[in-house]
């Protein structure tokens, strides 16, 4: 450690103990939750650590943050951090709060895995199969090439928003028509100039259950600057218009019983911004949102074509075992295990609130995509749009499907 980060985390370790947050916002420092093996293996000082959920709490210099970033691509992660910017109050009751939420989230999914009556098993449908089978390859190759069209979609640029308002534009022409009761709203955040969208299908029978299906829409270059060119094809344009291809074959369909809602998210790659403040104010609200799918890189099959990772950390248990029931029943790819840690998609903003969350991986973490986050993240010969099919397909059935069902998260 540098002498500077040395006298920074001692001034912050002040500031934690007497609670003053002013002090991020004069020393440029990034509170945040991490993936507690990253920060050790980049040497990053842990303010705060829990062992059981492997996250740590500290704060980031710029350094240790592109370092983090950096390295994370080089093990085949990433992300691996929250931030922590929209929040005041940093004191010592408050992290132990944070992390008592995660191991909450923990107890839960360890005792499910214990159950005797674990699986989620789901029955084939015909209705659903229809509605897969509209799901169009060419509609996800347009918006790609729509999203990433644009020189980047940084969320802390000066055309923070451009591409937010084109998309809302496009948004509102598409559901004008719509019998649905469908609304398109932007949604501002105080940690991110950049606002989020949000796409809501009101439930007919139980509007007050939610589910949610997102994906960020915001890109970067780790090493070029705010302005530098980010297309960001696969991460996120990929996600983003499975996300959107789910939204166009659902406005054909009757109203479900429960609301759908659709976001793209503002700053995942500055931490997780946008997703982080929309799941903390649904928590504070007491929204019931039943499950959250999240969708983050899907063009690039680095285990090869249709071999998709089920991510297993930070995610509910049960909603694995359903991503598997329903694999059988209308996808038929091969699923395998995996691990992202702490942070790497927006799927831990709804989980580190109580939520259930699925993230289905493009591959394993280990042989993702090298080009993210540079220039070079754009449409090429290593782009797999069936592979990325799969997802939006993916993502039909999690709407269609949960949102006519009674599952919900289990009790015990």
């Amino acid at each position: 450690m540098s002498a500077l980060q040395f006298f920074s985390f001692l001034f912050l370790l002040i500031g934690l103990q007497t609670t003053q947050a002013h002090v991020v916002g004069n020393s440029g420092l990034k509170p945040v939750l991490a993936d507690l093996k990253t920060l050790k293996a980049n040497n990053i000082p842990v303010l705060s650590a829990d062992e059981y959920t492997g996250v740590g709490f500290t704060y980031l210099t710029p350094e240790a943050e592109e370092t983090i970033h950096r390295n994370s691509h080089f093990l085949g992660r990433c992300g691996a951090f929250e931030s922590l910017e929209n929040q005041t109050d940093f004191s010592i009751q408050n992290i132990e709060n944070l992390f008592s939420t995660l191991r909450t989230q923990k107890q839960k999914e360890e005792l499910y895995l214990k159950g005797p009556l674990r699986l989620v098993t789901r029955n084939f449908d015909q209705k659903i199969q229809d509605a897969i089978n509209q799901a169009d390859i060419k509609e996800i190759e347009n918006w790609v090439n729509w999203f990433s069209a644009f020189p980047t979609r940084f969320n802390k640029g000066k055309d923070a928003n451009t591409h937010v308002m084109a998309l809302k534009e496009k948004l509102d022409t598409l559901v004008k028509n719509s019998a649905l009761p469908i609304t398109v709203s932007l949604i501002d955040h105080k940690s991110t100039p950049q606002k989020s969208i949000r796409v809501s299908i009101r439930g007919k029978t139980r509007p007050d259950e939610i589910i949610v299906l997102g994906g960020h829409f915001d890109s970067i270059n780790q090493w070029g600057g705010g302005s530098a060119s980010a297309p960001g094809a696969d991460d996120n344009a990929s996600g983003s218009s499975n996300v959107l291809e789910a939204l166009r074959v659902i406005m054909t369909k009757p109203q479900a019983e429960r609301t759908l809602e659709f976001f793209l998210y503002a700053g995942e790659e500055s931490g997780l911004l946008g997703s982080a403040e929309i799941a903390q104010s649904y928590k504070k609200e007491n929204k019931n949102v039943i499950a959250v799918l999240q969708l983050d890189m899907t063009l690039f099959p680095g285990e090869g074509g249709f071999v998709i990772g089920n991510v297993e950390d930070f995610t509910s248990a049960w909603l694995r075992d359903y991503f598997v029931s329903v694999n059988d029943l209308y996808l038929k790819v091969r699923l395998v295990p995996d691990e992202c840690g702490y942070g790497c998609s927006d799927h831990a903003s709804w989980y580190r609130q109580g939520y259930s969350t699925l993230l289905p991986f493009k591959a394993t973490t280990n042989t993702m995509n090298k080009k993210i986050h540079t220039a070079s993240d754009v449409v090429n010969n290593q782009s797999n749009f069936r592979h990325s099919l799969v997802f939006a397909k993916l993502a039909i059935i999690f709407a269609l499907d949960l949102a006519n069902s009674d599952l919900r998260p289990p009790t015990r």
